[in-house]
């Protein structure tokens, strides 16, 4: 569970004890929003900052390890190609096209295209779910959130820092919250730990999911009051 640190926190800003919490993030990138609807929400960031080693493995991963896959991939292909036009030599017969996997990836491509809001929320970027991830990074650079349940209240909190520990963090401060009757929370118990995910769905029809979910006690104990 969380430790006491987290929880007084969470009493303090709240005034109450919290019914559930749990620490959990946008699982996958956000979408491109339209340029207008973006700029007119002030163009704020739509993915977290990294951590300066994340740069250095990054330059290090494009500049040494990609040109060595590139290189062994380009010689397993000349092999195959040659060894190849000698089996054709051989039978006469030209090699028959791979149908099957163009086929897959222009159906992978026609799901992708099905789905512009990738999952992430319901895709009107006018309703509740919508603005409030054009704001998600400009509370934090942390893509880590508090989603904090009282009685009548959902809270949503975030740290100002950029690197956290969920067990520890005691510098948190509400964001956003809604009251039962603006939002709810939607989610199933006994999810597998690592992949569960729950929705913060609003009253205007609009829904955001979200999951990562921090401390695998707090997430049992989060999903189970939810779908009780």
């Amino acid at each position: 569970m969380a430790k006491g640190k987290v929880r007084r926190r969470a009493r303090k800003i709240l005034g109450e004890e919290p019914v559930a919490l749990v620490w959990c993030e946008i699982h996958k990138p956000i979408p491109a929003p339209p340029k207008d609807v973006h700029r007119a929400a002030g163009k704020g960031r739509l993915k977290s900052r990294h951590h300066w080693l994340w740069y250095v493995g990054a330059v290090v991963f494009f500049f040494v390890v990609v040109p060595m896959i590139l290189l062994d991939g380009l010689g397993r292909r000349l092999d195959q190609r040659l060894s190849g036009r000698s089996r054709d030599g051989q039978t006469g017969q030209p090699s028959p096209p791979d149908t099957q996997r163009s086929g897959r990836g222009r159906s992978h491509g026609r799901d992708r295209g099905q789905d512009p809001a990738n999952g992430v929320f319901d895709g009107d970027w006018n309703l509740t779910a919508g603005r409030l991830l054009l704001r998600w990074y400009g509370y934090s650079p942390s893509p880590k959130r508090l989603v904090m349940l009282t009685r009548d209240r959902i809270c949503v909190a975030a740290s100002p820092r950029r690197r956290l520990s969920p067990t520890k963090a005691d510098d948190f401060r509400t964001v956003t919250e809604f009251t039962l009757d603006q939002a709810r929370i939607d989610g199933e118990a006994g999810q597998p730990r690592g992949y569960a995910t729950f929705r913060l769905a609003f009253a205007d029809g609009s829904w955001l999911e979200l999951g990562r979910l921090g401390e695998p006690e707090d997430a049992d104990h989060f999903l189970r009051t939810v779908s009780g």
